[in-house]
């Protein structure tokens, strides 16, 4: 894990059903945040189709493109011109089984190491529009250290922390499409999620209004003390802010050591069959 990261954060509100012009932000936002000085930049979830939940399944499936199409493409041609990690967002991948919402990271050469399809779809928009992933994906990096990957309501439950620290993952990234209405969630999950677990946290967000839904943007950096380091401009309920990348440099492998000096009896005392000895009932 190296010893600083500058992480640069991109949050907009991607225009539904326009998948061409989204592009055309995205590459120039990470080219901004790479002039910025960042040797990391996240995007939001479902950004080549936007969000609108009366129109997703319609959007996603206009822009749905596999992880080896022209999409990715640029985005890796992108990633490997700048020499930088990228995440970019979440996007619609079509497979066997129905179109997935997934998000990849990207190393500094344009490589893909890893791949992760939302496992927990939110509400019965996202329900109808996407396939559920079935696995929470960790990948071991020599630079990141060991990264988790997960897509908004995954990282709600918090399984889905505890279980990427379990596997050894100290620094998350989460793409969203985060709604204003649920700032609550946003503003104390992800820090205790954070804290709880010595994990750094990532979260980009969507920013602004679509015709039923107002994204609150809010991206942020949690440290693994649950502190916030970094945040973009929030929306209120109807408002349309233009899009912001923020860029921030974090003391990357200090803070984890230190997380683990001073949480680390919480979670090496941990008595996982103790856990196991009551019996679960169905909500």
């Amino acid at each position: 894990m190296r010893e600083t990261l500058t992480i640069g954060l991109v949050q907009w509100l991607a225009e539904p059903g326009a998948p061409d012009a989204n592009l055309a932000t995205a590459l120039d936002l990470i080219d901004r945040s790479a002039d910025g000085g960042a040797e990391l930049v996240v995007l939001p979830e479902l950004w080549p189709c936007g969000y609108e939940p009366t129109t997703l399944t319609r959007d996603a499936a206009a822009a749905a493109e596999p992880l080896d199409g022209p999409r990715m493409q640029e985005l890796r041609r992108a990633a490997g011109a700048r020499s930088l990690w990228l995440v970019p967002g979440s996007v619609p991948e079509p497979t066997a089984d129905g179109i997935a919402n997934t998000a990849v990271l990207i190393d500094p050469r344009g490589e893909i190491v890893a791949a992760h399809r939302k496992a927990h779809p939110y509400g019965d928009h996202e329900r109808a529009a996407f396939v559920r992933g079935d696995v929470l994906t960790v990948v071991e990096t020599d630079d990141l250290g060991t990264v988790g990957l997960c897509i908004c309501y995954d990282g709600d439950f918090p399984e889905s922390s505890r279980a990427m620290r379990a596997a050894g993952a100290r620094f998350v990234i989460s793409p969203c499409a985060y709604p204003a209405q649920d700032a609550i969630w946003w503003d104390r999950l992800y820090p205790a999620a954070a804290l709880a677990n010595g994990q750094w946290w990532v979260l980009v967000n969507q920013v602004g209004a679509n015709e039923t839904v107002t994204l609150l943007g809010g991206s942020r950096v949690l440290s693994p003390f649950g502190e916030l380091l970094a945040e973009a401009p929030r929306a209120t309920i109807g408002e349309r802010p233009g899009a912001d990348t923020v860029i921030v440099q974090v003391p990357l492998s200090a803070e984890s050591a230190r997380a683990d000096a001073e949480l680390g009896p919480a979670w090496l005392e941990r008595r996982p069959e103790v856990y196991a000895s009551v019996t679960p009932k169905d909500p």
